[in-house]
């Protein structure tokens, strides 16, 4: 009798099977045990795809549309699909992936003719075609140096210059049929796993849009984004004048020690970038009263305030701070999320009617006493601050509501300029695999609290689904309420992020559920070359993250 291993299922049910059985095998014998079809699994808290096999006795999860890492898988596998498709369509043609949008992700049909919206058409038709025939998506490990050779002869040279600089012997490949691909991540068993979505004609590009783990069976509505859509133009144009559209682009400049010149110049596009704002802010300086700066954890906001107030003052502009997390409501009133815990990022934690009032005395010219938030009781102060301002003193305010009307009511639009700042990377993995905003925000985070919050990588990693849910409700859907967007992602940040964040990572063990989060980093984090941060400046959004800013 052949050798059995014990296979224990996160609802606690043991099952046993023969030694070497694949991941796939194993769900196919157990039956339906997930809403949706299953695309991958954790065996022990790590991401495996269905293809491979247990040795040894293990917990695994199975991974289904309805989880975060579920999501992940049908994204990419449904990407290579487009992918495949591309190439039989349009063999003289290739196709990019860019950044995503409008609950997608926005990619480029490059040819020698215009693409027009009748070949966008005939790719998603293509791909209709390709699920319908339920094709194997096969994994394949190969020698690293036979790898590159297959990547040179079909002229993928970004995809080259990254492998070359890989420190590993091995890698794997994805097929399907003839056509090969490297991926960051795991992929479905086959095409036939990936019935929804939609392909829509996004000049000059086009839109592949998928279905969320919240209604893991439809998709979402689509949303016109095109504030959004062109700030992530003009972060792709700024890679490319720093020529560093790619990671192996960004090793290279490292390697050749020509990385402090692509920091002075990434610096320099922020502070003309924030520049620009200031002297729009003082051209109408009669008009606006209230500055909003807005945006998701780890963006930037606090700095990017401090560094346009200072290019207020250069043009004459002495704005005055307001604090919004001195107008929290008692802790008694503070609302709780699904839950039952505190949820400080809901607009009702913050006292609406008080601060409101307190705005329009302000715009009044009256004196008003500011109140503090002492975090520890839980309950609202007055220490004695007091703050009045004139008709030429504008009032800023950071915080993550400030996109949202409600925030300022009782001030007319007319006297508001809200400002979004995000994160929108301008680097790409290579041509099909992007650097998601999340990750690089993520990253900012974990080192953040480690080096100025005293929490590990751990309780970051376990609270960061929070804080996206919380950027969901209270964020995205207000960000094209912005007068002005501004993207504080600098190309060469993940660059030196690594030598922080590696440490932290690597502590977390695989007993815990974010272990596979914490592996994922890590791998994400070993195609960058490390570098050192001695060259970045004190006022640099990314001193906020990893210490030693001018600011505090």
């Amino acid at each position: 009798m052949k050798e059995q291993i014990s296979i224990q299922l996160k609802t606690g049910e043991i099952h046993h099977f023969t030694k070497g059985s694949t991941l796939l095998e194993i769900s196919t014998a157990i039956g339906k045990h997930t809403p949706t079809p299953v695309l991958a699994a954790k065996v022990n808290n790590d991401v495996r795809d269905l293809q491979s096999s247990l040795e040894s006795d293990a917990a695994v999860e199975f991974l289904d549309l309805t989880t975060e890492e579920g999501i992940k898988v049908y994204q990419r596998s449904l990407t290579f699909v487009m992918i495949v498709a591309a190439a039989e369509l349009f063999p003289d043609g290739e196709i990019t992936v860019e950044h995503s949008l409008s609950k997608g992700l926005y990619c480029e049909l490059h040819r020698q003719e215009e693409v027009t919206g009748a070949d966008i058409a005939a790719l998603e038709q293509r791909m209709r075609e390709i699920i319908s025939e339920d094709r194997p998506i096969t994994r394949t490990k190969l020698p690293l140096a036979e790898a590159i050779k297959l990547f040179e002869s079909v002229g993928q040279m970004e995809k080259v210059k990254l492998l070359c600089q890989l420190e590993r012997e091995q890698v794997s490949l994805y097929y399907c049929g003839p056509i090969f691909e490297y991926f960051y991540g795991t992929m479905a068993p086959s095409t036939g796993y990936l019935q929804h979505f939609e392909v829509r004609f996004y000049p000059p590009g086009l839109l592949l849009r998928f279905p969320e783990k919240e209604k893991p069976n439809e998709l979402p509505p689509f949303v016109e984004l095109p504030k959004l859509a062109k700030v992530f133009l003009e972060a792709e144009q700024w890679g490319k004048i720093m020529k560093c559209g790619y990671v192996g682009d960004l090793n290279e400049c490292i390697e050749e020690g020509n990385l402090t010149t692509v920091i002075r110049v990434a610096e320099a596009l922020h502070e003309k970038k924030i520049a620009q704002i200031a002297d729009f802010i003082s051209e109408h300086r009669k008009e606006v009263r209230v500055i909003l700066v807005a945006g998701p954890s780890s963006s930037g906001k606090t700095t990017f305030a401090q560094r346009l107030t200072i290019q207020l003052r250069v043009n004459g502009v002495r704005p005055v701070p307001i604090s919004l997390d001195d107008y929290f409501v008692d802790r008694d009133y503070t609302p709780r999320d699904e839950k039952g815990n505190y949820d400080f990022e809901a607009i009702e934690a913050i006292d609406l009617e008080l601060f409101n009032e307190h705005l329009t005395r302000l715009l009044q010219g009256e004196e008003v006493k500011i109140p503090s938030y002492n975090f520890m009781t839980g309950q609202r102060e007055y220490r004695g601050h007091i703050i009045k301002v004139d008709k030429e003193q504008p009032l800023i305010i950071e915080g993550i509501h400030g996109l949202n009307e409600r925030l300022t009511a009782s001030v007319a639009k007319e006297h508001k300029v809200k400002i979004y700042v995000s994160a929108l990377t301008q680097l790409s993995i290579d041509n099909h695999n992007r650097i998601p905003t999340t990750d690089a925000r993520l990253l900012r985070r974990i080192v953040r609290d480690s080096q100025f919050r005293s929490q590990d990588a751990l309780k970051t990693l376990r609270m960061w689904p929070s804080v996206r849910r919380g950027e969901e409700r209270n964020i995205f859907p207000f960000q094209e309420e912005a007068d002005i967007m501004f993207n504080s992602a600098l190309i060469y940040e993940l660059a030196i992020l690594k030598k922080y964040a590696i440490p932290l990572l690597e502590k977390v063990g695989p007993q815990e559920a974010v272990y596979s989060e914490a592996q994922r980093m890590l791998n994400f984090l070993a195609y960058f070359k490390s570098a050192v941060d001695d060259q970045i400046p004190p006022n640099s959004i990314l001193r906020e993250f990893v210490g030693d800013s001018c600011f505090y």
